[in-house]
């Protein structure tokens, strides 16, 4: 596995894979313990639709995405918080409008053309020293806010009643969750692509939540994860010559099949799963 990464790009890779899992992890923690997974994917999406306003307008993409997701969060989160009962409906909304109105913006632009799929499926290997840098700010971060407010977190994810009448601001930390969900993918969306971002973002929470007894346990397993699916996915593509991006997808994902094997095993034994709180 040692030659894999011998090469400066693959060692690059391999950072921006581990670095943005620190990020997802955390973040993701919070997004499957929600049970908003759907919302943060709406986010994403959305976000083509500040990418192609940036286009049109002759603004550096990045910009155009981050205000654009910035701006739909915040609508997303105003609109769910009231009736998250029809939370499915507004997202879907949002996500198909983002992404049609990206690519309008971008056919009305002259002479000018935008490959979308590069920013859908992103490009691991060709990430420069700079983003890597980027992505390390991001997870300080990531990593400054919600250890501020982890115990607000915690109260909101396992009972959000529980949390209002501990007076809890349960409102504005939704608005700040949606936030740095939108932040963190569009960071990384340019950089490993949307794709790897939401698998990187849902798949390993969901399988840390089978096994562990606290929020805490839960990040510290999903940025392990994170890093394991990325090196494993990193060294299968240069192994044997695949898209390295979606390598990591499909260990992610036979990881995720495991799991759900395991607990149905596991149920119908009747072994007593682990409880969050």
């Amino acid at each position: 596995m040692i030659e894999a990464f011998q090469s400066e790009f693959m060692r690059n890779a391999l950072f921006a894979g581990l670095l943005a899992g620190v990020a997802c992890g955390i973040i993701g923690t919070l997004v499957v313990a929600n049970r908003i997974v759907f919302i943060s994917g709406g986010i994403a999406h959305a976000a083509y639709g500040g990418i192609g306003l940036a286009v049109f307008f002759r603004i550096p993409p990045l910009t155009g995405a981050v205000g654009f997701a910035l701006a739909t969060s915040m609508i997303m989160s105003a609109v769910t918080l009231r009736n998250k009962q029809r939370a499915d409906t507004v997202v879907g909304v949002l996500w198909a409008l983002g992404m049609a109105l990206g690519i309008i913006m971008i056919d009305l632009t002259p002479g000018y053309n935008v490959d979308l799929m590069s920013y859908l499926f992103g490009s691991i290997l060709a990430v420069p020293r700079a983003d890597i840098l980027m992505i390390a700010l991001v997870d300080v971060g990531v990593l400054i806010i919600v250890g501020a407010l982890y115990n607000s977190f915690l109260a909101m994810s396992f009972d959000e009643e529980f949390a209002m009448a501990m007076g809890v601001r349960v409102g504005v930390l939704y608005y700040i969750l949606l936030g740095m969900i939108a932040l963190t993918v569009i960071t990384l969306i340019r950089i490993v692509g949307l794709v790897l971002v939401i698998a990187l973002l849902t798949i390993p929470p969901f399988i840390a939540e089978k096994f562990c007894r606290s929020l805490k346990a839960m990040m510290v397993t999903s940025v392990f994860l994170n890093a394991l699916f990325s090196l494993i996915g990193l060294w299968l593509s240069y192994k044997f010559n695949l898209t390295s991006g979606a390598t990591i997808i499909m260990v992610a994902a036979a990881f995720f099949f495991a799991s759900v094997a395991y607990e149905r095993v596991r149920n119908h034994l009747g072994i007593r799963s682990s409880a969050f709180g």
